[in-house]
């Protein structure tokens, strides 16, 4: 008997991104709505150069980030950069931590985005987004995503 399981798929988010930004400006990696999960975790994984990185978490009332925006978590690689190929990293944001800052500055944070700055404009990742402690548990939250 074959059995059809999605545990972890039931209870996480999991979305996948390339990050190719051809700049060393600060750049939102893609927006994401927390409204029903309770924690929200990033990873970073080098595929490409050597520079050094910032990581930051953000917040924002809008779901494209066009909003109010504040700053939740920001990564300091104390141990040393991600800086060869093959190396990762996480930064993690919990739901409290947005609502506190929610009621701090008055504004009504939901959405978040990892912001990424790369100090040479020719280095590239693949960024991980982990959304956990989901208010109501699916079949399956996260579904493979293939293009055509």
């Amino acid at each position: 008997m074959a059995l059809d399981v999605n545990k972890l798929l039931s209870e996480v988010k999991i979305t996948h991104y390339d990050h190719d930004p051809n700049a060393t400006a600060a750049t939102d990696v893609g927006w994401v709505d927390m409204r029903d999960y309770g924690c929200f975790t990033a990873s970073f994984f080098r595929t490409v150069g050597t520079s050094a990185l910032t990581m930051t978490i953000l917040a924002n009332t809008a779901s494209d980030g066009s909003g109010d925006e504040a700053t939740i978590a920001t990564k300091t690689f104390t141990a040393g950069q991600p800086n060869a190929v093959g190396d990762y990293v996480f930064l993690e944001a919990l739901a409290q931590q947005i609502a506190q800052k929610s009621a701090e500055d008055g504004k009504a944070y939901r959405y978040v985005s990892v912001n990424l700055t790369l100090a040479t404009g020719t280095d590239e990742g693949v960024v991980t987004y982990i959304q956990s402690k989901p208010r109501f548990a699916y079949d399956e939250m996260t579904a493979d995503y293939i293009s055509t």
